[in-house]
């Protein structure tokens, strides 16, 4: 079955431009505060996540890419920003070509925002991903577990801690059984028990591993009813189908009817302040939309939005997904960091650094998956590739680089 509906897989992704999402109810609006105005540094601060914000969209669609054309038929689930998180980090270590690949990869144009600025961005985003105050449940984090041999430059420390909120974890990794089941225990807590296994094992040249995490838990703004849900059929292709639990809703929703790429859209939102946007093309159009989903195409969506009163239905699923990024970065031109030319002076002293291994997994859960359904308004209806939800979703992404000593052997 390919998966019908890739538009959720950037929602963490594309949070960095839809945070905070303007509140249209004069019932609920703010003055903005004057000392604002008095202190432009401050609001310069508070606003450094817009900076990044093309950038980590622009970099979503280009991995999203290379994900598509290796994936064939699967299923694609992943986190864009949970990757570029991590290896923006990353870069405060790494130096000369090394950090200009990163930086073409990600996608961040020294010529039009100062390196300081894009650190700044990301610290600032992860202010406002884990703010407690929000209705919904939405936790990121960044660990470094260091060999207890390794000696980190300082200023590296400094850095992840201050702009990453990353804590760092001491351990000893020639025992390498135990020190793997530690990290696996941390990221399990992490990820209220989503998490069971990020690592396999813990490779003998190892000296630092850099683990980023996810844990997301929104609920839809207008629940879908228990008593609405059926078994129904779900066609995973033109001539097979499956029974699944079926969940049925009719209100207002804001969608939008793409004639050109012969899709529906739409926006279902989540209780605070945050939505997520999902596409339904029609029957034999879905490689047509993969190839226009561009940023400069959701950008088009989202301000063709109307409000309509519709029939949504909607099948229950669960899904995950793990991805080797390593060859995915090979074929976006990252290279020097995975092999002996890697430069990494800038993390740790009189050792030489590569990463060796990278992976990202993400998994869902509460019925929230990309399937087959449908909807349908004014009398009329039609059959569409969709995605799931359900009373609550939740959903979690965690992924880790591995960097070796290149002179252990």
């Amino acid at each position: 079955m390919k998966s019908a509906l890739y538009l959720c897989l950037f929602l963490t992704g594309l949070q960095v431009q839809a945070l905070p999402k303007p509140n249209h109810s004069n019932k609920h609006k703010e003055e903005r505060p004057h000392s604002l105005g008095d202190h432009p540094h401050v609001e310069h601060k508070n606003l450094a996540h817009m900076k990044i914000a093309p950038s980590n969209a622009e970099f979503a669609f280009r991995f999203y890419k290379q994900v598509t054309e290796a994936g064939g038929n699967k299923n694609i689930f992943f986190s864009p920003l949970s990757l570029s998180t991590a290896f923006a980090m990353l870069s405060l270590g790494a130096r000369s070509n090394t950090l200009s690949q990163l930086h073409k990869c990600l996608t961040f144009n020294l010529t039009e925002m100062e390196e300081q600025e894009i650190h700044e961005g990301f610290q600032r985003l992860l202010q406002l991903l884990n703010d407690s105050q929000r209705d919904i449940q939405l936790n990121m984090g960044n660990t470094l577990f260091i060999d207890e041999r390794l000696k980190l430059q300082q200023k590296f420390l400094d850095d992840v801690t201050n702009f990453y909120y990353s804590e760092a974890v001491s351990m000893d990794f020639q025992n390498s059984e135990h020190a793997k089941e530690e990290i696996n225990n941390y990221i399990k807590a992490k990820t209220h028990g989503k998490f069971l296994d990020l690592l396999d094992s813990i490779g003998k040249d190892v000296v630092m591993i850099l683990t980023n995490y996810v844990y997301f838990k929104g609920y839809w703004e207008e629940p879908f009813e228990s008593y609405n849900t059926r078994d129904d059929d779900f066609f995973v292709d033109a001539e097979h189908s499956v029974k699944v639990k079926m969940m049925y809703k009719n209100t207002y929703y804001n969608i939008h009817r793409d004639e050109q790429l012969s899709c529906w859209v739409v926006e279902i939102p989540y209780r605070g302040n945050a939505a997520a946007f999902f596409v339904l093309p029609d029957e034999g159009s879905m490689n047509q939309v993969e190839d226009a989903l561009l940023q400069d195409t959701v950008s088009n969506w989202s301000q063709s939005l109307e409000g309509r009163s519709i029939d949504l239905y909607l099948p229950k699923f669960s899904i995950s997904g793990s991805y080797d990024v390593k060859k995915l970065f090979l074929k976006m031109g990252v290279t020097d960091m995975f092999s002996n030319n890697a430069d990494f002076s800038g993390v740790a002293k009189n050792t030489l650094l590569k990463v060796s291994r990278t992976r990202t997994t993400r998994t869902s859960a509460d019925g929230d998956c990309p399937s087959r359904g449908s909807i349908s308004g004014k009398g009329s209806r039609e059959s569409h590739d969709r995605k799931t939800g359900d009373l609550e979703n939740s959903d979690c992404t965690s992924g880790s680089a591995s960097c070796t000593d290149k002179n252990r052997k």
